[in-house]
């Protein structure tokens, strides 16, 4: 016969604990701290100058929508934002599609020369960019001010993370699908293309998002790599609206949010394909 304690309490219902309201609250706190910049930015974008410069959380006193349509306008935004798409789309893509194409064949063949490789370009993560000995290689190349010199860079910044990231999951592939193909008489570009690319889509999603969320937000590159404004990617619109003699930081927080919707848009939409990348190589099979 059950006590009328047991009667209350359902049997998936765990009880409330001192350490469980403890571990609520901090990760309420956590939560708070990261949402706060967030909303910092969101409301702020929406006041006057004056009221924007003070940067508290209040709300505003007038809700100032126009300065949106400004920023697009004084910003030239649409330009920055074609850049940006460039930039993006074209050095994620071939960057994930080559990293793939190496990692496969690091990963199949181990010879030394192979493995050699392989950690010289996992070393490409322990190392940052040095901005000027890249500047003067890209003037002595001319590639300084174009848009294939800035895709080039942000095509090889990824080799190291998608190398390291596709390789692993390659392992998990068994061997006997090769050799299958092999006998049907596939050559080595169907076996890749129709056999093995299909079953590397989770990690190449993860690193397709993952990458394209990294360039999108990278604002160092172009800063160093070009100098004319019918360059500049989305992250650089700001410039525009703050200086040592005025700062028009409504504007400045109206751009950092349409600067940020499109790579938030990308990361929801492509977050299921991070946890399944992240994991489908946990476990082998």
């Amino acid at each position: 016969m059950r006590t009328p304690k047991e009667l209350r309490l359902p049997r998936n219902r765990k009880p409330i604990t001192l350490q469980g309201v403890l571990k609520q609250l901090l990760c309420l706190f956590l939560s708070l701290l990261v949402l706060a910049p967030f909303y910092l930015v969101l409301v702020n974008s929406f006041k006057t100058k004056n009221e924007s410069a003070r940067m508290n959380l209040s709300l505003p006193k007038e809700w100032l929508f126009s300065n949106y349509s400004d920023v697009f306008q004084k910003a030239n935004l649409m330009t920055g934002f074609v850049n940006s798409m460039i930039y993006a789309l074209v050095s994620t893509t071939c960057g994930v599609l080559l990293c793939a194409m190496a990692a496969y064949v690091l990963s199949r063949k181990r010879t030394r020369l192979n493995n050699f490789v392989y950690y010289f370009f996992i070393c490409g993560l322990f190392f940052p960019v040095n901005y000027i000995t890249l500047v003067r290689v890209f003037q002595w190349m001319n590639l300084t001010n174009t848009r294939f010199g800035i895709i080039l860079v942000f095509t090889s910044a990824m080799i190291p993370f998608c190398i390291f990231t596709i390789y692993s999951f390659v392992e998990t592939i068994p061997r006997e699908l090769d050799e299958a193909a092999v006998i049907d008489g596939a050559s080595p570009a169907r076996l890749f293309f129709q056999v093995v690319l299909p079953l590397l889509k989770p990690t190449i999603f993860t690193c397709f998002v993952l990458q394209f969320m990294g360039v999108w937000n990278d604002f160092l590159t172009p800063l160093y790599l070009s100098s004319k404004s019918k360059l500049f990617p989305m992250t650089m619109s700001v410039y525009q609206f703050f200086g040592r003699e005025s700062s028009h930081w409504n504007y400045v927080f109206a751009d950092i949010v349409l600067t940020i919707i499109p790579v938030v848009a990308v990361y929801a939409i492509g977050q299921r394909y991070i946890i399944g990348g992240v994991t489908a190589g946990a476990v082998k099979g």
